[in-house]
């Protein structure tokens, strides 16, 4: 297998650090070398967050330079754009349709950018929008947007299905695991 890079975006309080430690999960649980970034960006509630994530028969480093990430894995808008020059130009970039207005928006210093996904797409064409936000709240909890996301990248990845949700099963805390394996399966049945 050919080392596949991962880079995850989206503000804090999203779920990105759980995201990398599922994806860290299924790596070792497949066979492969994982290295994970710490966590880039302020990931306070509502800061920007990055985290690379590169999986591998041998991986040295999980730093992602611009246009090497195999996957964007964005799990708001505004971060899809603020980070798309990571992206190669025939990545697999999923983005969840939620929109989160950042502090200069909400203070009115700012005007969210109209049409985000429909820019990136002229560039990108592998690009995945998900209603990952209406779709977590259908499987019981609108937290689950990550492992809705998580879901639409597992069909990237060729991974067995039972990996990624034994990989929940251990990361998750007990009482959350059958909601986000539904989340898991909603995002990895969309079609």
């Amino acid at each position: 297998m050919t080392d596949t890079a991962i880079m995850i975006v989206g503000v804090g309080g999203q779920g990105t650090l759980l995201t990398s430690r599922i994806l860290g999960y299924v790596a070792v649980n497949s066979g492969m070398d994982v290295k994970v970034s710490e966590v880039h960006g302020m990931s306070q509630r509502g800061g920007s967050v990055v985290t690379y994530v590169k999986m591998g028969d041998k991986v040295h480093s999980p730093i992602i330079e611009k246009n090497e990430a195999d996957i964007l894995l964005c799990f708001e808008q505004l971060e899809a754009l603020r980070w798309i020059d990571y992206a190669r130009k025939d990545a697999s970039v999923i983005i969840n349709t939620q929109k989160i207005d950042p502090m200069p928006v909400i203070t009115g210093k700012a005007k969210y950018p109209e049409n985000i996904i429909e820019k990136i797409k002229e560039d990108y064409p592998n690009v995945i929008a998900v209603l990952a936000l209406e779709m977590a709240r259908e499987c019981g909890s609108i937290k689950a947007v990550n492992v809705v996301m998580i879901g639409v990248m597992a069909r990237s990845i060729k991974v067995d299905k039972d990996i990624w949700i034994k990989a929940i099963e251990n990361t998750v805390k007990p009482q959350f695991v059958d909601m986000n394996i539904k989340a898991f399966l909603a995002g990895y049945e969309q079609k």
